[in-house]
């Protein structure tokens, strides 16, 4: 389990430790992380969450207390995403805008779904299973997709 600069609350359960890498992150007290999760540097994870196997919370994503995260749950901090620069060079960690992404307490986000950058979920909401979600959720709402178009 690579865990490099990160500040990991010692009551946080990781299972699977082997199968989970954690690169410069906060997580806070008593969250359990399943196996095959990556979580990268700048992010956040408060206390008493819980991360389902093969999810991927990448840097610039905060997620609060008490949170949810479904199966194979993807977030995205590139809206623009390219292998390379405008001169043709691979790109560089200053070649590209970083969305930061905000989960509020108590948000429950169903499996397979993929969260977009920029955008915040409120609290209480919760995101269904498979959903796309491009858009901020207000707080206590129910967002599922069905043809992206509902908000509930």
């Amino acid at each position: 389990m690579p865990i490099k600069n990160s500040k990991i609350h010692t009551s946080v359960k990781i299972f699977k430790k082997n199968l989970v890498n954690i690169y410069g992150a906060k997580i806070g007290a008593k969250t359990k992380i399943g196996p095959f999760v990556e979580i990268q540097s700048n992010s956040e994870i408060g206390k008493n969450c819980k991360i389902s196997s093969h999810s991927f919370i990448c840097s610039g994503v905060k997620i609060e207390d008490n949170v949810f995260i479904g199966h194979n749950v993807t977030f995205i901090n590139d809206r623009n995403p390219k292998s390379t620069n405008n001169k043709g060079e691979l790109k560089k960690n200053d070649d590209w805008i970083l969305e930061k992404t905000f989960i509020e307490e108590g948000v429950s986000i169903g499996s397979g779904s993929v969260i977009m950058c920029g955008i915040k979920i409120g609290r209480d909401a919760t995101v269904g299973a498979g959903s796309l979600v491009l858009r901020s959720i207000p707080s206590k709402k129910i967002f599922f997709n069905k043809r992206n178009k509902n908000l509930k």
